[in-house]
């Protein structure tokens, strides 16, 4: 049976974790303004001993990435996307349930969120990173305290576009980090799944071919429900088809719920949503809410 990691508590440590691309040296501030918001409730940051380590585009090579992973801390938070993550699930280590921790990140950090959701491993939550969370608005940030401190979540608002209801796991993530694990061992379990996807810079025809890979896996078909978050430079005005088209006519004809504009994504107000718990997609009221 899977164990969720116990809820946070004032006092408690964090590990910081660089398991993608290298940080900038500017970055270096909005780090630091995320460590101040965990400090505010009460969390003790562990400093990273080598924020700005690089090895090529990525923060370290694979086994110096891979030991930042080793969990020390209820909570592991990620300190930043792009690219690097799934490149540790080729040496991943088996995990049980003494190892029970919270890992927060999204974008790039989808591959070890979903590898973990695989594995039947709880404790996934995807959400802001440490370098975006000073920028979050106050209602995300705390959203995110709720739910790492164990207390009631509110619903999410989205606009609905194929009305219906259903209940299942929730599963969210990239959109094109989740496409490259398809095939793969560390693709969690869809059947019955509610899941949602964002994305960041990619033109329509790629949202287009990613769903078609979907669709011709039959992954899309075993959903209970999907929901979109922000598309942030996806929809460029030179594009034959808009990316609203797109996402509706590659889910319109699934029969089931499809929730679209939820606040999800590399935009500010990234709502920080719990991988595998189970979830209500009420596309009639345009809400998302957990049970």
């Amino acid at each position: 049976m899977s164990i969720w990691p116990r809820p946070l508590q004032s006092g408690d440590p964090v590990q910081l974790a660089a398991a993608s691309s290298a940080l900038a040296a500017d970055a270096l501030e909005r780090l630091q303004a995320g460590v101040a918001v965990l400090e505010s409730w009460g969390l003790r940051v562990h400093p990273h001993p080598e924020p700005l380590r690089r090895w090529g585009y990525l923060a370290g090579d694979d086994r110096q990435r891979q030991g930042d992973l080793t969990p020390g801390a209820p909570l592991l938070a990620c300190l930043r996307g792009g690219w690097g993550a799934a490149r540790l699930l080729e040496q991943m280590q088996p995990l049980n349930g003494a190892d029970a921790h919270w890992l927060l990140g999204f974008s790039d950090v989808t591959s070890l969120l979903w590898a973990r959701e695989a594995a039947g491993i709880r404790g996934g939550i995807h959400g802001p990173m440490i370098t975006s969370l000073a920028a979050e608005p106050a209602w995300s940030q705390e959203r995110l305290r709720q739910l790492l401190f164990g207390e009631a979540l509110p619903p999410l608002q989205g606009e609905g576009w194929s009305a219906g209801v259903a209940e299942g796991p929730l599963l969210v993530g990239n959109l094109t980090v989740a496409t490259h694990l398809l095939g793969t061992p560390f693709l969690p379990d869809l059947q019955g799944a509610l899941l949602v996807l964002e994305d960041v810079g990619e033109a329509p025809y790629r949202l287009d071919r990613m769903l078609t890979h979907w669709r011709l896996s039959g992954a899309l078909q075993q959903l209970a429900g999907i929901g979109f978050g922000s598309f942030s430079g996806c929809d460029p005005e030179d594009s034959a088809f808009r990316l609203e088209e797109v996402l509706r006519e590659r889910t319109s004809d699934l029969g089931i719920p499809v929730l679209a504009s939820l606040p999800v994504g590399h935009e500010p107000g990234n709502a920080a949503l719990p991988l595998g718990r189970r979830a209500r997609l009420d596309a009639g009221h345009g809400t998302l809410a957990l049970l």
